[in-house]
């Protein structure tokens, strides 16, 4: 299984295991690298820089050969801790960042000048062309088989859509819970995939036991979009809190998002109010359960350790 993804981290196996809001943690990125993948975090986990800075630090302390680390950073405006997570990232050094929601410019300059690589989320050719010209390591195509907020296209179009069209590396994201997922993914053009929602019911994972559980027990099926966390659909399970507060804007909220000069304030709320429910749900025993996942949790049968989950997706 060696690729261009495996050549530019040093991977034994062409896997990147997503960054998961609330959910991706030091021990799941260890024992990631030790089982020959790449792990990522979303620098957003962390509510500081330093506590940020001390993640890196156990990640670099528990590096082994065939394995990789890197934090997901959120580019646009929306996130005013960016700037200084970027520069601890550069400070301190990691394998990749891999950006989100915005233009990963100013990312890509200084993560290159620290020799760090850059990977960039994209839904479609036109953003993947920019990322490519302002001189992205790979595309990250976010298709829409993802978990939380995913893309347009199935696996398979944007696939090959961008591995025709683009001169760097295509990074699958979405739809992979098996071997036989991956290696179709290969077959599309991709040099590697992105795997998130199996890891869910990992172990390692720093979410509560009801989360992972319902990871084994609901299937493709029962993953439904939302519009109820950030008012950007995103695909949750369709627990019944989730049926009885209903997968739409509020009359009032969209009523609100009309008006020019409220939008942007009603969007920020919508996304504050989404964000602590899902944390509550995550972290905290709550009748309140909104849990973030994709469809690949079909093939999630148990709570696992990592290693094991990896084992299962290689062989």
């Amino acid at each position: 299984m060696q690729t261009k993804l495996t050549q530019i981290l040093n991977l034994k196996f062409p896997i990147i295991q997503a960054p998961m809001f609330l959910v991706s943690n030091v021990a799941m990125v260890s024992e990631a690298m030790k089982s020959g993948i790449a792990g990522c975090i979303p620098a957003l986990n962390y509510r500081t820089l330093d506590q940020l800075r001390s993640a890196i630090k156990a990640l670099k302390a528990s590096k082994v050969e065939g394995g990789a680390f890197g934090f997901n950073l959120i580019v646009n405006k929306s996130n005013v801790k960016y700037k200084g997570q970027l520069e601890v990232l550069c400070e301190e050094g990691c394998d990749f960042i891999i950006t989100s929601l915005g233009s990963p410019e100013e990312t890509i300059k200084q993560a290159h000048a620290a020799g760090i690589k850059v990977f960039c989320d994209v839904t479609d050719l036109k953003f993947a062309k920019k990322v490519e010209q302002l001189g992205a390591d790979a595309a990250i195509a976010v298709n829409n088989e993802a978990g939380g907020h995913r893309g347009n296209l199935s696996p398979e179009a944007l696939t090959n859509l961008l591995s025709k069209e683009l001169n760097i590396p295509v990074i699958s994201a979405g739809g992979v819970g098996c071997k036989a997922d991956i290696d179709k993914m290969l077959s599309y053009g991709a040099e590697g995939v992105s795997v998130g929602s199996p890891f869910i019911a990992s172990v390692e994972a720093g979410v509560t036991d009801d989360y992972k559980q319902a990871c084994v027990e609901y299937g493709a099926k029962d993953i439904i979009m939302t519009e109820r966390i950030s008012g950007t659909p995103c695909t949750v399970i369709n627990t019944p809190y989730v049926q009885k507060i209903g997968t739409k804007t509020t009359w009032i909220e969209s009523l609100l998002n009309k008006n020019k000069s409220l939008k942007k304030w009603v969007k920020m709320i919508r996304f504050s109010i989404g964000m602590k429910a899902t944390e509550n749900a995550a972290k905290k025993a709550t009748y309140k359960t909104v849990w973030v996942a994709g469809p690949s949790i079909e093939h999630t049968k148990e709570i696992l350790p990592v290693s094991v989950i990896v084992s299962k997706l290689t062989k």
